[in-house]
């Protein structure tokens, strides 16, 4: 790997400021100053070091975010706050993009990385992998309703696939599980059986849980078991 590249793959800078850094003398290759951005390192074997700060390579970032009101789950959009706003300019330099949408409104987990397989099988519809959302809706659901939904609702010409639901004491409140995601499914389901959706989180993504203790808007990386559990 060019060691300009790596800089970047390293989120420390853009390509062209670390052709700048390595020529100003800044950047050590296993304890010599290398002036040549095209130089090729082994980014597992060899020591590099940037103004003193020794880099370690990681090919992905994972990360995990407790998703605020208000942002919409994209890299960049001209009029809204995205999730990547919430995470600091080195892992967004890593080109870092959500595994999955939440709508604007929706609440809780999300997972951001650059690895691209890794969230395709995680979001193929064919692995299945559950996630759990809490909400709350305008009226108490029935055992009828329960049925309906977990049976599978007409959304607008599509038929959703057989979900669970977990009601709390109120009925008018509980846990879904679903295994896809389509556009606004949670709201547009509640509206299949003439409810509305007051309040959504998303709770779980297979068995990532939301850390209860990431406050709304802050994010920390997976943990080593739980980034064996996204690339299963």
């Amino acid at each position: 790997m060019r060691l300009d590249k790596f800089l970047t793959e390293m989120g420390k800078c853009s390509r062209s400021e670390g052709g700048k850094l390595i020529r100003s003398g800044k950047v050590t290759v296993n304890g010599e100053i290398i002036k040549k951005p095209d130089c090729k390192i082994n980014p597992l074997s060899d020591s590099v070091t940037l103004m003193g700060e020794t880099l370690t390579y990681k090919k992905f970032t994972y990360i995990m975010l407790n998703k605020p009101d208000g942002y919409v789950s994209a890299t960049d959009d001209e009029k809204e706050k995205t999730v990547l706003d919430l995470v600091n300019d080195e892992d967004r330099r890593k080109g870092l993009f959500p595994c999955g949408r939440l709508d604007k409104n929706t609440l809780g987990l999300v997972i951001l990385t650059n690895d691209g397989d890794g969230a395709h099988r995680l979001l193929s519809p064919k692995h299945h992998v559950e996630k759990v959302y809490k909400f709350e809706v305008d009226a108490p659901i029935s055992s009828e309703d329960v049925s309906r939904l977990e049976n599978g609702v007409d959304i607008g010409g599509y038929l959703t696939k057989p979900c669970k639901i977990k009601l709390y004491d109120n009925l008018s409140s509980g846990e879904i599980t679903l295994t896809e995601g389509k556009y606004h499914q949670i709201k547009r389901m509640m509206e299949a059986i003439d409810n509305k959706i007051t309040y959504l989180e998303r709770i779980s993504f297979g068995s990532i849980l939301l850390d209860e203790s990431l406050k709304r808007g802050e994010w920390r990386y997976l943990t080593t078991a739980e980034e064996e559990i996204f690339k299963k």
